[in-house]
């Protein structure tokens, strides 16, 4: 059983590299072979320079997703096959004797290594793509702020909640995974409903829309919607990046309204409206609360499954560990679901794309569907989204529809 498992897993790891390899390669070839003209629908509001800028950032984009698929899969299989985990929790149980303790420190010595090999990247990610095309507006000192901050919350918040759910699969016996789930659960809506006022200040600075006539204009559609929100908020994105976006946050009284500072200069008060209206469609149609009991119901299934597993010696052979524990259960799972999972990313995809259809459908009934695709070309323009991605490659990725497709569903509904 361990030699099956531990083959089962290999070929799971390079079916999924495979996949990335395979989906990445055709993207890029599929938008440098369109690269020298803009699509039809576009010529009227996109220059054909605009149009090679975003090809030429998506492929850039695509490039280090890449490397980034390559460097994900060498970690996996060094810690794996590798020997890596079985040594970090000899050093680990080394350091102390009590397994709480050592699981902790197992589970955060992971996440440091991934964190360190993940971190070149990501610096040459904001400093090098992102400042190539004119996007990143971060300094080395925000980005160096940005990380500390994260490690630090990711200590205050995560710590303790590491250690109670090592503590539940130790104590709560058969139906641990069931408690579990409950915490996990509790927690996620708990952060839900405090990220607008605790966490999110942290690294942005939010402050209420001063343009009464924009606010105005907002109230009323708000208001034709039924929809209650606790204020609109402006956040200070353009110290980070000039892509713009808008978002709601929070729960239930709680919800805010959050839109980008470099949004507000991109768009007209109709087309912002339209966008709002956009978003307005999720929450009129469900799809959070649809998402969050599938999310739910996912982690359920996960942690389930976990159970059954956790006490099987193959479980840990067949991925390079000869040292059980609860710890190293959870590391191993979590190693392992992706790696099994990843095919099955296009029915994620499809879901995604069939709420942003109705979140459209949404938009153009309260508002004007002209306005919304007017937004979205300039949004497409100024944040540099290509306008042909290669079809397999965006029904497998992406969660919004093409630009083409979206465009098309929308002039349908204006009609």
């Amino acid at each position: 059983m361990t030699e099956a498992f531990s083959l089962l897993f290999a070929a799971a790891l390079l079916l999924t590299l495979s996949l990335k390899l395979w989906l990445g390669a055709r993207h890029i070839r599929h938008i440098a072979r369109h690269r020298r003209q803009v699509p039809e629908a576009f010529r009227d509001a996109i220059t054909l320079e605009a149009h090679q800028r975003a090809a030429d950032y998506t492929i850039a984009k695509t490039r280090l997703g890449l490397l980034s698929a390559w460097l994900d899969t060498a970690v996996i299989a060094a810690l794996t096959f590798g020997g890596g985990l079985q040594w970090l929790a000899l050093q680990t149980m080394a350091l102390s004797g009590q397994p709480l303790l050592a699981g902790m420190a197992l589970v955060s010595a992971v996440a440091v290594i991934s964190g360190a090999v993940s971190l070149p990247l990501s610096l040459y990610g904001t400093f090098g793509v992102e400042a190539r095309y004119g996007f990143n507006k971060t300094t080395i000192g925000l980005f160096i702020a940005d990380q500390l901050k994260g490690m630090a919350l990711g200590a205050v918040i995560g710590l303790p909640l590491l250690a109670l759910v090592l503590w539940l699969m130790e104590i709560s016996g058969p139906l641990w995974w069931l408690w579990v789930w409950l915490v996990w659960s509790g927690f996620q809506l708990l952060m839900v409903a405090l990220y607008p006022t605790l966490i999110a200040p942290l690294f942005n600075k939010f402050k209420p829309l001063e343009d009464q006539a924009l606010q105005r204009r907002i109230e009323a559609l708000l208001d034709r919607a039924g929809f209650k929100s606790q204020g609109v908020f402006v956040m200070d994105g353009s110290r980070r990046s000039s892509h713009g976006n808008a978002y709601f946050t929070g729960f239930g009284s709680a919800k805010r309204i959050v839109f980008f500072d470099t949004l507000l200069t991109q768009l007209s008060h109709a087309e912002i409206e339209a966008v709002l209206a956009h978003e307005l469609g999720h929450f009129k149609r469900r799809h959070i609360v649809k998402r969050i009991a599938f999310a739910f119901a996912l982690s359920l299934g996960f942690l389930f499954l976990l159970g059954q597993l956790m006490h099987a010696p193959w479980f840990y052979a067949g991925m390079g560990v000869t040292l059980p524990s609860t710890a190293m259960a959870l590391i191993l799972f979590f190693t392992a679901v992706p790696a099994f999972a990843f095919p099955l990313t296009p029915l994620s995809s499809m879901l995604s794309r069939r709420h942003e259809y109705e979140a459209d459908a949404f938009a153009a009934a309260e508002t004007e569907a002209g306005e919304l695709i007017q937004a979205l070309v300039k949004l497409y323009r100024d944040n540099a989204s290509t306008l042909t991605p290669d079809p397999l490659h965006s029904a497998f990725y992406d969660s919004h529809p093409p630009a083409a497709l979206r465009i098309q569903h929308l002039k349908g509904q204006h009609s």
